[in-house]
């Protein structure tokens, strides 16, 4: 059993449970930019791809550095947008036969890799911070918004 993650630096800080014994100063930085999709990218991925790499410049958090981790979960995405059609046209599941001769019904494989996928999708967008739960865990590079009102103190 692997235990919880390890939570990173910045969310210390920005949860205020920050301990200097806790922090790793020589913790790598991620860089910044625009989150640009490998060329290999079949259409749909790239679709996908340029979705989720919008919203995640929006919250101020891409980085060219996660652009494997981007490309992944784009192709976990189109798997299950794939298999579900898969299994919208064949059913979840199958009739066979038993040795004896018996009825059996099974699942169909396709739900399982579907389940695994879909497992695997959630993980990756909540690594991303594109969960409900794990959008409050993730803090953005964005500058604080300036106070709009501030010069008008200064009369």
């Amino acid at each position: 059993m692997a235990g919880r993650k390890r939570k990173p630096d910045h969310l210390k800080v920005v949860q205020g449970t920050a301990q200097a014994c806790r922090m790793n100063p020589a913790m790598p930085r991620a860089s910044t930019g625009a989150m640009i999709a490998p060329a290999t990218l079949a259409p749909r991925e790239a679709e996908v791809f340029g979705q989720i790499a919008t919203i995640l410049e929006r919250m101020g958090i891409a980085s060219p550095d996660a652009v494997d981790m981007l490309w992944l979960l784009a192709r976990r995405i189109v798997e299950i947008e794939e298999l579900t059609v898969m299994i919208e046209d064949w059913g979840r599941t199958y009739e066979t036969r038993t040795q004896a001769g018996g009825r059996m019904i099974r699942a169909r494989p396709e739900v399982a890799m579907r389940n695994e996928a879909m497992r695997h999708a959630q993980s990756l967008l909540a690594e991303f911070g594109l969960s409900p739960a794990s959008v409050s865990k993730v803090s953005s590079r964005q500058a604080a918004d300036t106070n709009p009102f501030a010069a008008l103190g200064q009369a």
